[in-house]
């Protein structure tokens, strides 16, 4: 697996959001437990289609159609972390982000914790069958991501 450097990543991404460890997180090997990574990279997807897309999931859905995640170092509990969200593509009725857990151990050191691939599906919600990106959201979405 290549290196990743923290500090290129975060300038290849214009949305980040903070991500809360909570005591709860942490497993009998003290580290965050693999499964709470799904609910960090769950948080950061939903803030970033509210803040970058304004998106109304009340009227048009998005439900996760794949999801891929890459464990690169373990989170403890004294980390700081934050998620790097952008859009890497945009299909008829599916959209992928790319998504980091990145910060710094208790030592300081920068640090690239997890790695998350999701292809997101556009619903209509009174029948939960896909429809069309919406142009006003795929809009946003193709201007989420610096090249």
């Amino acid at each position: 697996m290549e290196v990743l450097d923290p500090a290129k990543l975060k300038s290849q991404f214009s949305f980040s959001t903070p991500i809360q460890i909570r005591f709860s997180d942490i497993d009998g090997y003290l580290h965050v437990n693999n499964s709470i990574y799904f609910s960090y990279f769950e948080h950061a997807r939903a803030v970033f289609l509210y803040t970058v897309c304004d998106w109304n999931v009340m009227a048009i859905g998005t439900v996760v159609g794949r999801i891929e995640i890459d464990y690169i170092r373990p989170i403890h509990l004294e980390d700081k972390v934050e998620a790097l969200v952008k859009c890497t593509r945009i299909g008829n009725s599916s959209f992928d982000l790319e998504q980091y857990l990145i910060g710094t151990d208790s030592k300081g050191e920068s640090r690239v914790f997890a790695k998350c691939k999701c292809v997101m599906v556009s619903v209509d919600m009174k029948t939960m069958k896909p429809v069309s990106v919406p142009e006003e959201y795929r809009l946003k979405l193709a201007v989420s991501s610096p090249q």
